[in-house]
């Protein structure tokens, strides 16, 4: 089991750099596993974190490709909400890396 240490906490990551526990998450700790994947988090990373985040802790799951885009859309307009959007701000695979940098458990399915 690999583990960072931020801020005098060591966090365990588990398979992939995912968050064994969610409820070590930071945005520090959000840093830090974007910085590990080549990514700069910019206010657009953010929404998309952001609302991940809302969504894992209303409803304990990860949102489906098809809510998270409708929700962007909502929010901040429909150029925003579409996959390719998506795969340039996370190009590792849109719903996994931004899931894993948003400190959400390892998706089931397609997110």
């Amino acid at each position: 089991m690999d583990s960072v240490t931020l801020n005098g906490r060591t966090i365990a990551l588990g398979e992939g750099g995912y968050l064994n526990d969610p409820d070590d998450w930071s945005r520090d700790v959000a840093v830090h596993l974007a910085t590990a994947d080549g990514i700069n988090l910019s206010e657009q990373h953010w929404e998309v974190i952001d609302f991940l985040r809302f969504y894992y802790e209303r409803f304990k799951i990860a949102p489906m490709i098809k809510i998270l885009l409708k929700e962007l859309s909502k929010k901040y307009g429909p150029e925003k909400a579409t996959t390719k959007y998506l795969y340039e701000l996370f190009p590792s695979g849109a719903g996994k890396q931004a899931c894993k940098i948003a400190g959400l458990p390892t998706p089931a399915g397609c997110v």
